[in-house]
Protein backbone atom coordinates (compact mmCIF):
# COMPACT_ATOMS: atom_id res chain seq x y z
CA UNK A 1 0.00 0.00 0.00
CA UNK A 2 1.44 3.32 -1.04
CA UNK A 3 1.12 5.79 2.05
CA UNK A 4 -0.61 9.15 1.28
CA UNK A 5 1.35 12.26 -0.01
CA UNK A 6 1.25 15.00 2.99
CA UNK A 7 0.85 18.28 1.64
CA UNK A 8 2.28 20.97 3.40
CA UNK A 9 3.18 24.80 3.03
CA UNK A 10 7.10 25.63 3.69
CA UNK A 11 5.92 27.25 6.40
CA UNK A 12 3.92 24.29 8.13
CA UNK A 13 7.05 22.27 6.95
CA UNK A 14 9.15 24.40 9.09
CA UNK A 15 6.45 23.92 12.34
CA UNK A 16 6.70 20.73 12.19
CA UNK A 17 10.34 20.38 11.94
CA UNK A 18 10.24 22.60 15.16
CA UNK A 19 7.89 20.63 17.14
CA UNK A 20 9.71 17.33 16.12
CA UNK A 21 13.01 19.13 17.56
CA UNK A 22 11.41 20.84 20.11
CA UNK A 23 10.01 16.99 21.64
CA UNK A 24 13.54 15.18 20.79
CA UNK A 25 15.37 17.80 22.56
CA UNK A 26 13.89 19.29 25.59
CA UNK A 27 10.44 17.53 25.92
CA UNK A 28 12.17 13.75 26.50
CA UNK A 29 15.07 15.59 28.58
CA UNK A 30 12.12 17.08 30.83
CA UNK A 31 9.98 14.22 31.10
CA UNK A 32 13.34 11.74 31.96
CA UNK A 33 13.97 13.86 34.67
CA UNK A 34 10.01 13.73 35.86
CA UNK A 35 10.32 9.88 35.45
CA UNK A 36 13.60 9.94 37.58
CA UNK A 37 12.60 12.08 40.35
CA UNK A 38 9.56 10.05 40.54
CA UNK A 39 11.18 6.80 40.83
CA UNK A 40 13.41 8.63 43.65
CA UNK A 41 10.17 8.39 45.84
CA UNK A 42 9.95 5.12 46.32
CA UNK A 43 6.75 2.78 45.76
CA UNK A 44 5.96 3.18 42.21
CA UNK A 45 2.67 0.94 42.35
CA UNK A 46 1.24 4.03 44.61
CA UNK A 47 2.84 6.72 42.52
CA UNK A 48 0.51 9.09 40.84
CA UNK A 49 3.30 11.59 39.53
CA UNK A 50 5.34 8.45 37.98
CA UNK A 51 2.39 7.33 36.07
CA UNK A 52 1.53 10.60 35.17
CA UNK A 53 5.13 11.27 33.94
CA UNK A 54 5.34 7.60 31.83
CA UNK A 55 1.98 8.77 30.07
CA UNK A 56 3.38 11.87 28.87
CA UNK A 57 6.48 9.57 27.64
CA UNK A 58 3.89 7.66 25.87
CA UNK A 59 2.44 10.97 24.57
CA UNK A 60 5.35 12.77 23.36
CA UNK A 61 6.96 9.26 21.70
CA UNK A 62 3.62 8.99 20.04
CA UNK A 63 3.56 12.19 18.85
CA UNK A 64 7.22 12.29 17.46
CA UNK A 65 6.26 9.32 15.19
CA UNK A 66 3.12 10.76 13.92
CA UNK A 67 5.40 13.63 12.87
CA UNK A 68 8.28 11.59 11.56
CA UNK A 69 5.68 10.03 9.61
CA UNK A 70 4.26 12.99 7.99
CA UNK A 71 7.43 14.01 7.12
CA UNK A 72 8.53 11.06 5.38
CA UNK A 73 5.46 11.59 3.17
CA UNK A 74 5.66 15.51 2.76
CA UNK A 75 5.42 16.95 -0.36
CA UNK A 76 6.25 20.80 -0.33
CA UNK A 77 4.78 23.33 -2.14
CA UNK A 78 6.88 25.97 -3.91
CA UNK A 79 5.46 28.83 -2.51
CA UNK A 80 7.29 30.39 -5.33
CA UNK A 81 5.43 28.35 -7.71
CA UNK A 82 2.12 29.35 -6.83
CA UNK A 83 0.00 30.52 -9.45
CA UNK A 84 -2.58 33.85 -8.24
CA UNK A 85 -4.33 33.79 -11.67
CA UNK A 86 -5.96 30.02 -10.25
CA UNK A 87 -6.45 28.95 -6.77
CA UNK A 88 -4.16 26.07 -5.93
CA UNK A 89 -2.95 25.41 -1.99
CA UNK A 90 -0.70 27.83 -0.84
CA UNK A 91 -2.81 30.44 -2.26
CA UNK A 92 -4.90 32.65 0.47
CA UNK A 93 -8.25 33.87 -0.64
CA UNK A 94 -10.69 36.17 -0.18
CA UNK A 95 -14.23 35.19 -0.68
CA UNK A 96 -17.68 37.29 -0.24
CA UNK A 97 -20.39 35.18 1.13
CA UNK A 98 -23.97 35.96 0.25
CA UNK A 99 -25.69 34.49 3.46
CA UNK A 100 -23.80 36.26 5.59
CA UNK A 101 -23.20 39.57 3.62
CA UNK A 102 -19.43 39.49 4.48
CA UNK A 103 -15.80 38.49 3.57
CA UNK A 104 -13.93 35.83 4.30
CA UNK A 105 -10.52 34.98 4.08
CA UNK A 106 -8.96 31.21 3.83
CA UNK A 107 -5.73 30.11 3.15
CA UNK A 108 -5.79 26.69 1.23
CA UNK A 109 -3.51 23.96 2.89
CA UNK A 110 -3.00 20.27 2.69
CA UNK A 111 -5.43 18.37 5.25
CA UNK A 112 -2.20 18.27 7.82
CA UNK A 113 -2.23 21.84 8.31
CA UNK A 114 -5.66 22.38 8.14
CA UNK A 115 -6.91 24.60 11.25
CA UNK A 116 -10.35 26.44 11.01
CA UNK A 117 -9.59 28.35 13.53
CA UNK A 118 -6.91 29.88 11.61
CA UNK A 119 -8.88 29.88 8.62
CA UNK A 120 -6.91 27.25 7.32
CA UNK A 121 -9.08 25.03 5.34
CA UNK A 122 -7.86 21.36 3.56
CA UNK A 123 -7.89 21.07 -0.12
CA UNK A 124 -9.72 17.91 0.85
CA UNK A 125 -12.29 20.07 2.79
CA UNK A 126 -15.78 20.60 0.84
CA UNK A 127 -15.05 24.34 0.78
CA UNK A 128 -11.24 23.97 -0.42
CA UNK A 129 -12.07 21.06 -3.33
CA UNK A 130 -14.82 23.67 -4.27
CA UNK A 131 -12.19 26.43 -4.36
CA UNK A 132 -9.61 25.00 -5.83
CA UNK A 133 -9.11 26.03 -9.81
CA UNK A 134 -11.47 28.91 -9.69
CA UNK A 135 -10.83 32.31 -10.73
CA UNK A 136 -11.18 35.98 -9.60
CA UNK A 137 -14.31 37.27 -9.97
CA UNK A 138 -15.79 33.09 -10.52
CA UNK A 139 -18.90 32.35 -7.82
CA UNK A 140 -18.65 28.86 -6.28
CA UNK A 141 -21.35 27.04 -4.55
CA UNK A 142 -20.18 24.60 -1.57
CA UNK A 143 -22.43 21.93 -0.72
CA UNK A 144 -21.82 21.82 3.35
CA UNK A 145 -23.39 20.11 5.93
CA UNK A 146 -25.22 23.38 6.67
CA UNK A 147 -26.48 23.75 3.36
CA UNK A 148 -25.28 25.42 -0.11
CA UNK A 149 -23.29 28.37 1.00
CA UNK A 150 -22.36 30.37 -2.25
CA UNK A 151 -19.12 32.43 -2.31
CA UNK A 152 -17.77 34.95 -5.23
CA UNK A 153 -13.95 35.37 -5.20
CA UNK A 154 -12.66 39.01 -4.61
CA UNK A 155 -9.21 37.88 -4.26
CA UNK A 156 -6.41 35.58 -4.55
CA UNK A 157 -2.52 36.06 -3.09
CA UNK A 158 0.18 33.88 -1.99
CA UNK A 159 0.38 32.97 1.29
CA UNK A 160 3.16 34.69 3.38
Amino acid sequence: MVAKKNILTYSGLKKLENELQDLKVIRRKEVAEKIKEAREQGDLSENAEYDAAKDEQREIEARIEEIEKILKNAEVVDEDEVDTDVISIGCKVRVYDDAFDEEVEFCIVGSTEANSLQNKISNESPVGMALLGRKLGDEVSVETQAGVIQYKILDIQKVS
